[in-house]
């Protein structure tokens, strides 16, 4: 029942080679159309919505300033606060990724974080806000952890790196669309209060970035599970079933006209960890045992280095991304409120923030963030559009390596700018340029690790890094709210010393995209 085709060998002379026992050939016998254009569209809505959830707190952090009474410390907890959720999430999602499917957690973080975000919406108290908000930076740090991976499984070599290198356009969209929610909402006049509950239009901004979540976590319910996974795990003919899916959907085909009869996975002994239940204490410290010796293989050779390198990048990167890029709204409302109190003034971030807080000796409770506010931050994400199609267009002439190195090594620079600029525009200008560098970035180290590490580790070596990241950027917001203030120029060396250090990494990682997954 095997398929065998001709092909020449390096001397010219012909050879039979078995595709049924090479999961790349039977890949590339499933054809590539309809299929993975689908799996890329909701892949891509599901990176798009992690954007969305990532970035929320930039527009809550200024509207709901009145309602918690919140001083620039309270926010800037309350912006850390779901970093430290991604923080624990990211590793423990990701051994459930790879030790029971990437599918069934990925449907799972996604209505967990549709349910937190609603319930979030409600929440009457600043520390009960903070604490759904901590589940949902957990949930979210599993649905990016295991995105890449889950959607580069389902690629042959030949595409794999580019159609991985799209889903930065659709985090692109994420951070347009996002404000433009915000504006379409937040400036709404919906003021209801009863004892101690409130809802205003935040509030209602909050729920309906939630809605998302639910629909893509259903939807993904019509989606097979990873067939490389399957295999890894010894489930060859699940493997196959799907493969035969795929043919069907790219071609039109019958299932029977699909050329591959059988799948070679690789030998195992015992029985495979996806069939361990959890509520079985026996079964559970079994699941424990496996989990904690692929671990231990992350940082035994060949993959201590790489692992080492990417959560080195990960660290220094996110630190500086996820902080800039949830206080900018904070900042443009500063600038704002400092130009109308100083009309052709000039003065850097760090003059704005210490005389807008120097001249408020309470809170305020002004909960419309300016028009302006919204427009910037929209002209931000559009300022990521031709990054984003820069990246999957010439990523095989340049090299990703290239992509890495590049951006951030200018990124670097452009954060040190900020110390610099004068005036909003400035500051606009600046704020555009190291958002297209650093989120091209940040897709791209995810592109990178799905070529690094086997289908074993690939989910776990993926949050093992993203733990890293979400230090960095629990760390970087604290850092960020108990200095802009006093002394903003502190947290302006350190994220732009950051991003040269994981610009030099980047340099440092092997070449990706050539060899077929493992």
């Amino acid at each position: 029942h095997q398929h065998f085709i001709k092909r020449k060998d390096k001397t010219g002379l012909d050879f039979l080679e078995d595709l049924s026992s090479n999961y790349e050939n039977a890949l590339l016998l499933s054809g590539f159309g309809k299929f993975h254009l689908l799996l890329l569209t909701i892949c891509g809505l599901i990176y798009l919505n992690t954007a969305v959830g990532v970035t929320i707190l930039s527009f809550v952090l200024p509207s709901a300033t009145c309602d918690f009474q919140m001083t620039s410390e309270d926010k800037g907890w309350l912006s850390a606060t779901p970093m430290l959720g991604m923080l624990i999430g990211s590793y423990f999602w990701g051994c459930l990724a790879d030790t029971k499917g990437r599918r069934i957690v990925l449907v799972a973080t996604l209505i967990a974080d549709g349910v937190c975000g609603l319930l979030s919406s409600i929440a009457p108290y600043y520390l009960l806000f903070l604490l759904i908000r901590f589940f949902n930076g957990f949930n979210v740090a599993g649905t990016m952890g295991i995105v890449f991976p889950y959607l580069g499984e389902f690629q042959p070599t030949k595409y794999r790196e580019k159609i991985l290198c799209w889903m930065e356009l659709f985090w692109t969209f994420g951070i347009i669309i996002l404000p433009g929610i915000a504006w379409g909402i937040i400036p709404r006049s919906i003021n209801w209060r009863s004892g101690i509950f409130f809802y205003h239009s935040w509030n209602l901004f909050v729920a309906m970035c939630a809605v998302p979540s639910l629909i893509l976590g259903l939807w993904l319910l019509a989606f097979p599970e990873s067939p490389k996974f399957l295999l890894e795990h010894g489930e060859s003919d699940k493997a196959l079933e799907i493969l035969v899916h795929i043919f069907v959907k790219n071609t039109g085909q019958k299932p029977e006209e699909y050329a591959c009869k059988s799948l070679r996975g690789p030998i195992r002994s015992g029985r495979s960890v996806r069939s361990l239940r959890l509520h079985n204490p026996n079964e559970l410290k079994e699941l424990l045992s496996e989990i904690w010796s692929q671990t231990k293989t992350l940082y035994k050779k060949p993959h201590l280095r790489n692992n080492s390198i990417t959560c080195g990048i990960q660290f220094c990167l996110t630190t500086s991304y996820y902080t800039l890029m949830v206080w900018f709204p904070e900042l443009f409302q500063r600038f704002d409120e400092f130009e109308k109190q100083y009309p052709d003034v000039s003065a850097s971030v760090c003059g704005v923030s210490s005389i807008v807080v120097s001249n408020s000796t309470v809170i305020p409770c002004d909960q419309n963030i300016d028009e302006k506010v919204f427009f910037h931050t929209i002209i931000i994400g559009l300022a990521c559009i031709p990054t984003s199609f820069w990246l999957p267009l010439c990523v095989h002439r340049l090299g990703i390596k290239f992509f890495l190195v590049f951006s951030l090594t200018a990124a670097g620079f452009v954060t040190i700018g900020l110390y610099f600029v004068r005036n909003s525009l400035e500051n606009l200008i600046l704020s555009c340029i190291f958002e297209a560098l650093t989120s091209l970035s940040i897709s791209t180290v995810y592109c990178v690790m799905v070529d690094l590490f086997p289908t074993n580790l690939r989910v776990m070596a993926a949050a093992m890094s993203m733990t890293f990241g979400r230090g960095g950027a629990l760390l970087g917001n604290l850092i960020f709210g108990f200095l802009i203030d006093f002394n903003c120029i502190i947290p302006i060396i350190i994220f732009s010393a950051m991003l040269f250090v994981s610009g030099f990494l980047c340099w440092l990682l092997p070449n990706t995209g050539s060899e077929a997954l493992d």
